[in-house]
């Protein structure tokens, strides 16, 4: 028995650790596919096998309204913020004012974050650019991958002086980059992730199931741990 997921980047390192201990528990495989939260809209829409999503809150409502997810499954997650990063052991520049940022991604050699027009960290993290006044003289040191993870672990493996973003959630279960802090707060980005079953998923009670535990208190101080904000 397979369970299907389409997810954005951010909750897979919610989902992973979990894994063997709920594929044990139902006998069953989890196949998940973690990227840019528009990639995963647009396979669930294409007839990608799909039992359940992970996705920004906004995008699942979407694929409620539009009857591609069941009303009634919505759970949600928590909220995730957009984040910087550097290489583990390098030194962490000043982010905390806009002049700041300017300097910060100036002195940078490579800029990694995940991809600007289907990722939502990477649609903001590109609009910060823009309001920086850095999106064409700094476009040579761009790195976009298609999702934060990738970003990310391609900027452990680099050389030189780099840095970058993309949601905390995939900087914190990335090893060799550091968080070093939030966008200042003109700039920051908090993203609702929420999760729903597909209205034409065929473990469609298997995946309530995993919703279920992915939302649950039993997950919680994994969710907080990874970097989502939960509600009180």
């Amino acid at each position: 028995m397979e369970l299907h997921i389409l997810s954005g980047g951010a909750a897979a390192g919610l989902v992973e650790p979990l894994q063997a201990e709920f594929e044990a528990a139902h006998a069953c495989r989890l196949l998940g596919t973690f990227s840019a939260v528009g990639a995963m809209k647009e396979k669930l829409l294409a007839g990608a096998p799909c039992d359940l999503v992970i996705l920004t809150q906004a995008l699942v409502e979407g694929l409620m309204a539009s009857g591609h997810v069941r009303a009634d499954s919505l759970r949600y997650l928590g909220v995730v913020k957009t984040g910087l990063a550097v290489k583990t052991g390098t030194p962490h520049p000043a982010i905390q004012t806009r002049a700041d940022l300017q300097a910060a991604f100036r002195a940078a050699e490579g800029i990694y974050f995940p991809d600007p027009q289907l990722a939502t960290a990477g649609i903001h993290f590109l609009k910060v650019l823009t309001a920086l006044g850095l999106q064409e003289e700094l476009a040579d040191r761009f790195r976009t991958y298609p999702n934060g993870a990738t970003a990310m672990r391609e900027m452990a493996k680099a050389s030189g002086h780099v840095m970058g973003g993309t949601q905390v959630t995939e900087i914190n279960y990335t090893q060799g980059v550091d968080l070093i802090g939030l966008f200042p707060q003109e700039f920051e980005l908090a993203t609702v992730y929420a999760l729903g079953v597909a209205t034409n998923a065929k473990q469609a009670g298997l995946a309530q199931q995993l919703a279920d535990l992915l939302c649950s208190d039993r997950t919680r101080a994994l969710r907080m741990a990874l970097g989502f904000e939960l509600a009180h």
